[in-house]
């Protein structure tokens, strides 16, 4: 099984202090996966290392001859992969634009027909909740469909070190319940979904939207 973790901020430090907060965040996702399911390969998409261009131009957008050599790479995990995990803080009550951003510049046909989880902090009292819920839209939408239970974080800071570990103090066990509901969750589906997808390809049966926008209209 292949899971991708979107660290969807490009923050290079974050308040309270110099640390990026979610950092620490994928961070302690990475490791539970370490601890509870270490034969699952977990990799970390960072967006701060796919910088914003002057000019947006999704990756479908290229001739194939001249694609970005990151963005393709990174097309192909996202089409190997099982699942994703998607981190994001939240702004204006919803998703990080950094992730929105990244996200954007691949077709749903390589996102679709696997399922997502949603782990979203903040440094206040929220935890980036509102983000969620317009997050449960835009992964829909990219055919990953959301994992019932979600992961919210308030005060990360106070929660996790730097190097993704539980606070002294913080309950330990309770924080590794809390996420694992939502990343097993993860892996039943990625399970079931990738063993339906061995026998049965979706895209063979329902073909994928890719010439141009009016193939969604109605009759």
């Amino acid at each position: 099984m292949k899971l991708l973790l979107f660290l969807g901020t490009v923050r290079d430090s974050s308040p309270p202090r110099p640390s990026r907060l979610g950092e620490r965040v994928a961070k302690a996702c990475l490791d539970w996966f370490q601890h509870q399911a270490p034969e699952i390969d977990v990799t970390l998409v960072d967006a701060l290392d796919y910088p914003a261009g002057p000019v947006f131009k999704p990756h479908f957008a290229y001739p194939r001859s001249r694609v970005p050599e990151d963005l393709d790479t990174l097309a192909i995990q996202i089409e190997a992969a099982d699942g994703y995990i998607m981190v994001s803080p939240e702004y204006n009550h919803t998703m990080s634009p950094a992730l929105t951003h990244l996200l954007n510049h691949f077709g749903s046909s390589l996102f679709s027909y696997k399922p997502s989880a949603i782990v979203t902090y903040s440094a206040g009292q929220w935890g980036g909740m509102r983000a969620a819920v317009g997050m449960r839209t835009f992964l829909s939408e990219l055919g990953c469909l959301p994992v019932s239970a979600m992961v919210h974080i308030p005060e990360a800071q106070k929660v996790f070190t730097d190097s993704g570990q539980v606070q002294v103090g913080a309950e330990q066990d309770r924080w590794a319940d809390y996420i694992g509901r939502s990343f097993k969750q993860l892996l039943w589906w990625a399970q079931a979904t990738s063993r339906e997808r061995q026998h049965n390809d979706p895209h063979a049966s329902i073909k994928a939207f890719k010439r141009a926008p009016s193939e969604r209209n109605a009759p």
